[in-house]
């Protein structure tokens, strides 16, 4: 019986083994994913605060500075020039890294969406709920 389960769990574990590449690919597709979210909400808070031209004015220059803020960090986050002096997991390790940022971006421009309770003082732009 244990003979059983030994081969069944090895079996398994090979079941589940990618290459390099593979998860490459798979946290890319995962970066993407949280790209073409954090795409739909800022599409979104521009059809919804389109009469407020201050403030899309404003969204879109922080964007732009995000955007630059964000290849910053990647770089801050893995500095050789050489990325091959990363490994070969480096194109999973950064596009893992590109998706935590991008979650993080989507999660507060999610904000402008969802509103703020009204009677926040500090609610600023944000619709109220």
């Amino acid at each position: 019986m244990k003979l059983v389960f030994i081969a069944l769990f090895c079996f398994s574990l090979n079941a589940v083994a990618q290459t390099q590449t593979e998860l490459n690919q798979d946290a890319y597709a995962e970066f993407a994913e949280a790209d073409k979210e954090l795409n739909n909400v800022y599409q979104n808070i521009l059809k919804t605060y389109k009469s407020d031209s201050q403030f899309i004015s404003k969204l879109k220059s922080t964007q732009r500075i995000w955007i630059e803020f964000r290849n910053a960090e990647l770089e801050m986050k893995f500095p050789r020039k050489d990325k091959s002096y990363y490994g070969s997991s480096y194109p999973m390790c950064k596009a893992l890294y590109l998706k935590e940022l991008t979650e993080e971006r989507t999660k507060k421009l999610k904000v402008w969406l969802s509103g703020i309770q009204e009677g926040d003082v500090c609610q600023g732009s944000v619709k109220s709920v």
